[in-house]
C-alpha cells in the first residue's frame, strides 16, 4: 500500500545511474555533460579509437565519393549475372546516393576530428 492514492503500485524506486558504472571501465561514455578523465593506458586506447575512428571515416567516404563513378562500379563478376540490378545501380540516382553518404562519412570522421578533446585533471 500507498500513502498517496495516485501512485502506480509497481513503480521501482529511482536508481542512480552513476554509482553502478565503474570508474576504472576503458569505455567509459559521460553521463550528460559530465565528463570522462582517462588516464594512463585507457587515454592512449581512446586516442587510437578516435584516430582509427576518423581515419576509417574518412577511407570509407573518399570510397563512396569515387567509386560510384568509375567503370569498376558496374563492370564487375558480381552484376554480371543480374542485368537488370546491373541498370539500377547504374543509375545515376544510386550513384548520388551512395556518394552523398560519403560525403557525410567523411564530414562524421572530421567533425569527429574537430571535436576531439581531453579532460584536463586538476
Amino acid at each position: 500500500m500507498t500513502p498517496d492514492p495516485n501512485t502506480p503500485l509497481h513503480e521501482s524506486p529511482p536508481v542512480s545511474i552513476t554509482s553502478t558504472i565503474s570508474q576504472s571501465s576503458v569505455g567509459a561514455r559521460p553521463l550528460g555533460n559530465q565528463p570522462v578523465s582517462y588516464t594512463g593506458l585507457s587515454l592512449w586506447l581512446h586516442r587510437i579509437t578516435v584516430l582509427l575512428f576518423v581515419f576509417l571515416c574518412a577511407s570509407v567516404g573518399v570510397l563512396l565519393v569515387i567509386l560510384p563513378w568509375r567503370p569498376e562500379w558496374t563492370d564487375n563478376h558480381l552484376l554480371l549475372a543480374y542485368p537488370s540490378l546491373r541498370e539500377l545501380v547504374a543509375s545515376g540516382f544510386v550513384r548520388g546516393i551512395c556518394s552523398g553518404l560519403g560525403i557525410l562519412d567523411i564530414w562524421i570522421g572530421f567533425w569527429e576530428a574537430v571535436h576531439y578533446h581531453e579532460v584536463k585533471l586538476s
